[in-house]
């Protein structure tokens, strides 16, 4: 797992490599872009023109370092030095001198800004080192001048650790880098994964600089991103002696006249996932519809009323060992009545959808359950669960995520764009996978199947959940690299991707 830190954690982090375990912040410098120029050499033709822009701070210092490197290693690179040459102090004056002592001449930007302009349109690559993290507030000039001028180029810009202009931790950006890669350092800046800040970012690539761990996991909250290599190590594997009831029992509580396909997507993506037996609580007006469509799964048929649950339950000679409740249920009185008993069960819950839309309701009871609770909340949902916006939720998705799951007790999966799991002890995990394809009616029925199946067959909730994520999104990707676009993916597409996805893993591989 790679953490995922703010800008203050960033810089307490700096402090603590040099001020107490004693790395100058020279040498810390002089390692980050060394470790900057390894992965760009691999990227970079070495035929291309190149344009290194550098700032006054520690951003400009690795670019320094870069750009000394590509200059030892034959490149055609320009360095355009924006800053007059008194104001680049510390360990970025030390680069810089460097730089000078090794041979190499820089363009100072200050008075040359015609010639700058002319010269843009033509290089090839831009290595953007002008800003980092310390940004507050709008761009001024001349940096404004030039991320514009940057942003109409054809070059392929590369931004270190940030694209210049965008707040480390999100928020609102006015003008900004718009990069096609980010080599962010050592760790990646929540901004990365919040939008709009995310939009600037273009590929992310985490560089490790050599920072100790233990300087990272000092200073920086328990925040991470959850990769391939997590997944590999925390999938259970299945034992030659297991049976149906090994892997658990399932229930599903959904359904109602006008969505009775919700629940089916469900069931199919939890049985696709492993599930050892499903069975699928649905109102008795719909039975026939869904019946036909999972005929793996068993059935329970429930009082309707309207086309949706009655709010009447009977659990006589129920065995069950995890439930999911919301998929296509609809919001009548009696749904509100049957998710408010629901609630009360003592077996791991997945709550989604119409099931969701209650929460007021129910809230109290979630707080006293002691067997694990998981919430599945789009931005919309989210907003209606805290009370705020959802402009207000996108722009603090970590807080709200946060604050909701500690005092609740609960798991919560904020879904979109790098879902964040959140945990009731406030451990933060960002789920990369997944693509806009997912953005279409269906997707999130789809992870709650996989999310409960992976509940009955992983020994830890935590693990079982981002995994569920992280699955779900890569068999989005999977479909566009093998056929689809981006456009025609359809929910029951993903469950259809479910096997290759879960057959790579076992190999170990990457989609």
């Amino acid at each position: 797992m790679i953490p995922i830190v703010t800008a203050d954690e960033m810089y307490a982090i700096d402090r603590e490599v040099t001020e107490r375990i004693g790395i100058r912040d020279d040498s810390l410098m002089e390692n980050a872009g060394q470790a900057l120029f390894r992965v760009l050499k691999e990227r970079i033709p070495h035929t291309a023109r190149v344009a290194v822009l550098v700032g006054t701070g520690n951003n400009g210092g690795d670019g320094l370092v870069i750009a000394r490197m590509l200059k030892s290693y034959g490149y055609d690179a320009d360095v355009w030095l924006v800053p007059p040459q008194e104001k680049v102090k510390g360990a970025a004056r030390t680069a810089l001198e460097v730089y000078e002592r090794s041979g190499y001449s820089w363009i100072a930007y200050e008075g040359n800004e015609r010639a700058f302009a002319a010269r843009v349109p033509h290089y090839d690559v831009i290595i953007d080192s002008l800003l980092g993290i310390g940004i507050k507030g709008d761009v001024r000039p001349p940096y404004k001048e030039i991320i514009e001028q940057v942003n109409r180029a054809s070059a392929t810009v590369y931004a270190i650790d940030v694209p210049s202009g965008v707040p480390a931790d999100g928020g609102d950006v006015s003008t900004a880098i718009r990069a096609d890669v980010t080599l962010t350092v050592q760790c990646p800046k929540l901004g990365a994964y919040t939008f709009p800040a995310a939009d600037y970012y273009g590929e992310i690539a985490v560089v490790d600089i050599g920072i100790p761990p233990l300087a990272v996991q000092v200073k920086t909250d328990t925040r991470f991103l959850w990769e391939h290599s997590d997944v590999v190590q925390t999938m259970p594997k299945r034992k030659r002696s297991s049976h149906k009831g090994t892997h658990g029992k399932l229930l599903i509580v959904g359904g109602s006249k006008e969505m009775s396909g919700a629940v089916t997507m469900t069931a199919k993506a939890a049985l696709r996932s492993g599930a050892g037996l499903v069975t699928m609580a649905v109102p008795e007006t719909v039975y026939e519809a869904v019946a036909s469509c999972v005929p793996e799964a068993m059935y329970r048929l429930w009082p309707a009323e309207g086309g949706a649950f009655a709010g009447v339950a009977d659990w006589a000679g129920l065995d069950i060992d995890a439930m999911a409740i919301g998929p296509g249920m609809g919001r009548t009185e009696g749904v509100r009545r049957l998710v408010s008993e629901l609630v009360r069960q003592p077996v791991p819950l997945v709550i989604d959808a119409d099931a969701l839309f209650f929460w007021d309701d129910y809230a109290e009871r979630v707080r006293e359950r002691s067997a694990p609770t998981v919430i599945t909340p789009h931005p919309g949902e989210m907003a209606r669960i805290v009370h705020r916006s959802i402009r207000e939720v996108e722009h603090d998705r970590f807080g709200v995520s946060k604050r909701l799951a500690m005092e609740y007790g609960v798991y919560v999966v904020l879904k979109g764009p790098y879902t964040i799991v959140t945990t009731p002890d406030g451990a933060q995990y960002v789920n990369a996978t997944g693509n806009p394809a997912l953005a279409k009616g269906g997707s999130g029925d789809v992870l709650t199947g996989i999310v409960a199946a992976f509940l009955l067959q992983h020994e830890a909730v935590q693990p079982a959940v981002n995994n569920a994520v992280f699955i779900h999104g890569q068999a989005a990707d999977w479909l566009v690299q093998n056929g689809h676009s981006l456009w025609d993916v359809l929910a029951s597409d993903v469950i259809d991707a479910l096997p290759a996805v879960l057959a790579r893993l076992g190999d170990g591989a990457q989609v």
